[in-house]
């Protein structure tokens, strides 16, 4: 560990300086990268609307200016392409074009496990159809199926598992330049990862406790289920057989079901697996509550090149942001919100419908604010983002606020 680190005020913050800690627990924070190099004035700023102390590591910017950043947060492995498309609609337009497919998508998918799950074959078809809506989703504007995908019943928790993995491989290919016929790809990895739970008694699925030796054994057997019940699906997507199978390997070599490490696990499993054990850590389930967005992402910082493909991980927590849409938020000035869309240039800074008042009362009628207006000064910089909070939070469900959320216009 270094020992050349020294305490600075904002003020004498500059580009080139690597900031090792703050004055306040990360958590904080948006930041989810504990440690990061000030690569411009924009980073300064954003520093300086949160803290008013950093510590800075001398050794560690020597070491970046001298080999750059350890590993690239751009282009993914696999020659993969730059940025993701422009948005083809608005947030709102698509919202509503969304909302009753969303629902229809969900439904298919519950009445598709429980078919497996008495003994049925996988429709391929009906699953192709549903991925199908999620891609044109997501390729028009893909704020709006996140967040969707927020909106949660832990006694549906095995479906709308597989169908938010499902939309959040695709919004990362997306992000990660993939064309549309590999965003079905991905997508059809996604929706099917899971299958193989429908034959594991659904007593261990739900149970709230530890599981036991014997318990945990069935537990990691799903892989294989999965992988067999693909194997046995006319026409099925060969890489989704491959991700039931693998999606529970590490690139440490520690995963399940047969070690695999690094190259050796595949691409899309490598993707699976971050996407899997994100949605899965910001859902309630039966033996633990959920995470916000920051601390997964921050879980999955601290896993990258051991649970998790280190470069495909930070790509990753860049897609997902600072605030993904459909986060509950609190800002400096005790208002409460719900993220309706991210801003890609000033990720702290996203547009937020406002539900409670400083006091924590419910509005009257629910407003959306552009903090990227803090920008330029034409919003206070009391209305910067303090915290994120996980749903249910200040009796905040975003269930509740769903109708009314996708009929707020611009």
């Amino acid at each position: 560990m270094s020992t050349n680190i020294k305490k600075l005020h904002v003020s004498d913050l500059r580009t080139g300086m690597y900031v090792c800690k703050l004055d306040r627990d990360w958590l904080d924070t948006p930041f989810i990268m504990q440690g990061f190099m000030i690569e411009e004035r924009e980073d300064i700023d954003i520093v300086a609307e949160y803290c008013e102390f950093v510590y800075i590591d001398i050794d560690e910017a020597r070491k970046y200016a001298a080999n750059g950043p350890s590993s690239s947060v751009g282009t993914a492995s696999q020659g993969r392409r730059g940025g993701p498309p422009d948005y083809q609609t608005d947030v709102s337009s698509e919202h509503r074009q969304m909302y009753k497919t969303f629902r229809e998508a969900r439904s298919v998918t519950r009445s598709m496990l429980e078919n497996i799950r008495l003994g049925a074959a996988i429709d391929n078809n009906q699953a192709k159809d549903t991925v199908n809506e999620c891609v044109q989703s997501v390729i028009r504007h893909p704020d709006a199926l996140l967040w969707m995908s927020r909106i949660r019943q832990q006694q549906e928790y095995t479906a709308e598992h597989c169908l938010n993995v499902c939309i959040l491989a695709i919004a990362f290919g997306r992000q990660l330049g993939f064309s549309e016929a590999e965003l079905q790809n991905i997508g059809m990895c996604g929706l099917l990862h899971d299958v193989g739970k429908m034959r594991v008694p659904q007593e261990i699925i739900n149970k709230p406790g530890a599981l036991t030796t014997k318990e945990y054994r069935m537990m990691k057997a799903h892989t294989v289920h999965g992988r067999n019940l693909l194997m046995s699906t006319a026409g099925v997507y060969g890489g989704a057989i491959d991700a039931a199978y693998s999606h529970h390997e590490r690139i440490d070599g520690e995963g399940y079901p047969r070690k695999l490490s690094g190259s050796n696990i595949s691409y899309y499993s490598k993707i699976i697996s971050i996407v899997d054990a994100y949605d899965a850590m910001t859902a309630d389930r039966c033996y633990d509550s959920a995470k916000t967005s920051t601390q997964a992402l921050k879980i999955i910082y601290a896993e990258r090149g051991k649970q998790f493909d280190e470069e495909l991980a930070l790509k990753f927590i860049q897609t997902i942001g600072l605030y993904p849409a459909g986060s509950l938020v609190e800002l400096y000035n005790g208002e409460v919100g719900i993220i309706i869309e991210a801003n890609l240039r000033l990720r702290h800074l996203p547009r937020v419908i406002l539900v409670l008042d400083e006091n924590k009362n419910k509005l009257i009628k629910e407003k959306i604010v552009d903090l990227s207006l803090i920008e330029n000064g034409d919003l206070p910089k009391r209305y910067l983002i303090k915290q994120v909070w996980k749903d249910g939070s200040f009796d905040v469900s975003i269930r509740d606020y769903q109708n009314k959320g996708l009929q707020l216009k611009h």
